[in-house]
């Protein structure tokens, strides 16, 4: 936010115009603002925003010149070409992707000005899709606030100078020549819609899979701008895209919008959490049939106990072994032979472990012995830790064996001596991670004191930064009217050239001597005749008294004719004597007129003179 203190008179200012019109700038950035109003201001002679506030009561249509000065209307085609290049490689054909076969696309181009960034659009539309397609399927709105300029997107009218920059196939595929201008294709013209939108008072235009809003943000204040982009959130496709200007950094400004590429300012709509998938439950279907139930429980029984996990065998109430299953075979190297032989003929009865006092105590107690941690190593492999368990088998009739399990807690072992071994590291990293914690925390609070500055500095900067990309685009609006003065002047200095050529090409061919003096009877135009006559050159008497050139006739006798044409005074012909640039006689009849502007103002005398040669014997004589 601006840092500057509010004037009670431009606000008060504001509010009289946001009363009177409808117009509210309450929530644009007061520099640039401010700004915009004492342009206006020194156009129309203003000295104090109290004095202008008078000058738009008394004239009303000073409101139109106002509107036109604070809306800067800087903007052109392909503007920020690595931007569009982006847009055209990878934003439209992902749009593409998702609006497939007939599906209509909708673009918004927001704070459109005269149109040339919504026409950019929608050719770039149309380069992706071709002529029918882009015709049948695209809606692209252009809105703004500034009637004029939308009245000027209307016409899709530009000059020459305005399609500078753009590819020549471009031009010459989507303009036609009008008049020394150039007009947009038609078929492009009528996809653009234009239309009034205030961004921070309107409803957005929804559903759309392109939103253009260049530059336009930077003119809000923070509050306004979060409003904008609530309203542009709710405009976007969930898969559509945000174009925004170079200045404008939507990760300072709002959560609602993550960049797809923070170089160019293309920015995605940010997706909350998915609902969780809801699976239905497995259904299973019971069958009646009593003997093809049973049969099922065998199998299922006798899978399981082959398919366990833990290495399991079953001895009869007789000593012998009945079942082995798949691990426990895999754990001891027995074989399926061994079913069937007394338990004591095996290895496995006496080792790891003596198997026998086990079951007996058991079957004598009738309850699950257990013995844990049993180390057992078969030749050349590494030593294994196992879980021994025997468990009386009893139906109703009594006890009809046991079953032994073997659970291999190896990597258990391996896991809980690593876990007591680092805990005992970490008992003493502990002390020493507890200290490191202390320095950490204080760090942590001085990194966070640095942190809230430097977020404090960016957010100036920020707005720095849009602050000067304002003053860049008023620069840019101004240079824009002194070209266009520029221009004028030149067109005027080309006239006036010629209307004093013309004018050097009459006194050229006048046969008569004419000479112009100023007010001040200073020389300012002397003819080719005057200078064949008196043998000067105009460069050389410009600018000179009059009345003290030497040119051979007595000049200073028409002080007094001068003095009285000057003062709109009847004044006839003056008669000298004299001798010309060679020395002859000769007698000059001067007449004098004034020399007039358009105005009636006059500004000095035109001298006339016509020299005739005669002869001194003959003046003598008389």
């Amino acid at each position: 936010m601006s840092t500057t203190e509010a004037d009670p008179a431009f606000e008060n200012l504001l509010q009289y115009v946001r009363e009177t019109r409808g117009f509210d700038y309450t929530l644009y950035k007061r520099p640039s603002l401010m700004r915009r109003f004492k342009k206006r201001m020194d156009a129309v002679g203003a000295a104090s925003f109290e004095e202008y506030g008078n000058v738009l009561r008394e004239d009303g249509a000073e409101f139109g010149g106002l509107f036109n000065t604070i809306l800067i209307n800087v903007t052109k085609f392909f503007r920020d070409p690595e931007a569009w290049e982006f847009a055209q490689s990878e934003v439209i054909p992902r749009i593409l992707e998702y609006r497939t076969g007939l599906s209509t696309i909708r673009a918004w181009s927001a704070g459109c000005a005269s149109g040339e960034e919504a026409f950019t659009t929608a050719i770039l539309l149309c380069e992706a899709l071709g002529d029918d397609a882009f015709r049948d399927r695209v809606k692209l709105y252009a809105t703004d606030i500034d009637e004029h300029a939308l009245a000027e997107g209307r016409r899709a009218v530009f000059k020459e100078k305005e399609l500078e920059g753009m590819p020549e196939e471009i031009v010459r595929k989507y303009f036609h020549h009008l008049d020394g201008d150039y007009m947009i294709r038609s078929d492009i013209r009528r996809a653009v819609i234009f239309g009034r939108n205030d961004l921070l008072q309107d409803a957005p235009i929804s559903r759309v899979d392109l939103l253009v809003s260049r530059n336009t943000l930077m003119y809000f204040e923070p509050a306004a701008q979060e409003r904008v982009l609530a309203n542009f959130a709710f405009a976007l496709d969930p898969r559509g895209f945000l174009m925004v200007g170079k200045a404008e950094a939507l990760q300072t400004r709002t959560s609602l919008f993550e960049p797809v590429d923070v170089k160019n300012r293309f920015f995605v709509k940010r997706v909350g959490l998915e609902s969780a998938r809801i699976v239905p439950p497995l259904v299973v279907q019971h069958r009646d049939d009593d003997e093809q139930s049973s049969l099922i429980d065998d199998v299922l029984k006798d899978s399981s106990f082959e398919q366990s996990g833990l290495g399991q065998l079953i001895v009869d109430r007789a000593g012998n072994v009945i079942a082995v299953n798949q691990a426990l075979r895999m754990l001891f190297g027995l074989k399926l032979q061994d079913v069937g032989r007394p338990l004591q003929d095996l290895e496995l009865s006496y080792r790891p472990v003596d198997l026998r006092s086990l079951i007996d105590e058991a079957q004598r107690d009738n309850h699950s012995v257990s013995l844990k941690d049993v180390e057992w190593a078969r030749p050349g492999e590494k030593p294994r830790r196992l879980d021994l368990q025997v468990t009386p088998l009893v139906e109703r009739s009594g006890q009809v064996g046991v079953l032994i399990s073997y659970a291999d807690v190896s990597r258990f072992r391996e896991l809980a001596d690593e876990l007591a071994r680092a805990r005992r590291e970490l008992e003493t990293a502990s002390e020493e991670l507890q200290s490191t914690v202390e320095e950490l925390e204080t760090t942590n609070e001085e990194l966070q004191s640095t942190n809230e500055e430097l977020e404090t500095t960016n957010e100036e900067l920020q707005s720095t930064n849009e602050e000067l990309e304002t003053i860049n685009e008023e620069l840019q609006s101004t240079n824009e009217e002194l070209e266009t003065m520029n221009e004028e002047l030149r067109e005027r200095t080309d006239e006036a050239l010629e209307i004093n050529s013309f004018t050097s090409s009459i006194l050229w061919s006048i046969e008569e001597a004419i000479v112009v003096v100023d007010r001040e009877l200073r020389v300012s135009t002397w003819s080719r005749a005057a200078r064949e006559l008196w043998g000067l050159a105009e460069e050389e008497v410009a600018g000179d008294y009059f009345l003290n050139l030497d040119i051979g006739v007595p000049v200073v006798e028409l002080r007094e004719p001068i003095r009285r044409v000057l003062s709109s005074e009847d004044q006839q012909p003056v008669s000298l004597e004299g001798h010309d640039r060679r020395g002859r006689p000769v007698r000059c009849e001067v007449s004098l007129s004034q020399l007039r502007t358009h105005l009636g103002e006059v500004t000095g005398v035109i001298l006339v003179m016509e020299a005739s040669r005669f002869d001194q014997d003959d003046t003598r004589k008389g």
